[in-house]
């Protein structure tokens, strides 16, 4: 599994910066759960990888927040029995978060005024509600 990780087109990262860790899945027991180390940590440091380009870095960071301790961003997979399943959810988990992360951040929003039409029909929606309320009201002479 030693293969490099895409994140985008412009973005891959070397499978020498990618650190896996195995320990054993937690969950209720059966044959094999304390002997197969399937549970996978796969960490990567984000503050001293030299694939993240320099201007890209302190966004990436401050989109993560606190899933990066010390610059480090590590994903957790055990979903599956199979150590390989979990390793390939590992680094798919981190591909989608270093994606998302990498995005360029959308527009800000213009504030706009509502429509015309639409101050017309809450405008009519009020009458109508207390044209309703009105007709329920007790007739007194």
């Amino acid at each position: 599994m030693a293969e490099d990780l895409m994140v985008t087109g412009a973005l891959v990262i070397p499978a020498a910066e990618l650190r896996e860790r195995f320990s054993r899945s937690s969950g209720p027991g059966g044959q094999g759960v304390n002997t197969a180390d399937s549970r996978v940590e796969l960490s990567f440091d984000v503050g001293a990888s030299p694939s993240i380009p320099d201007s890209l870095r302190p966004a990436i960071i401050e989109r993560l927040g606190r899933r990066v301790v010390h610059g480090v961003v590590t994903v957790a997979a055990s979903e599956f029995r199979a150590q390989l399943a979990n390793r390939r959810a590992a680094r798919e988990r981190l591909a989608a978060l270093l994606r998302s992360a990498a995005k360029p951040p959308a527009p800000a929003r213009r504030p706009t005024k509502p429509g015309r039409g639409v101050r017309e029909r809450r405008l009519a929606d009020k009458r109508r509600r207390s044209e309703t309320k009105r007709g329920r009201q007790a007739v007194t002479d």
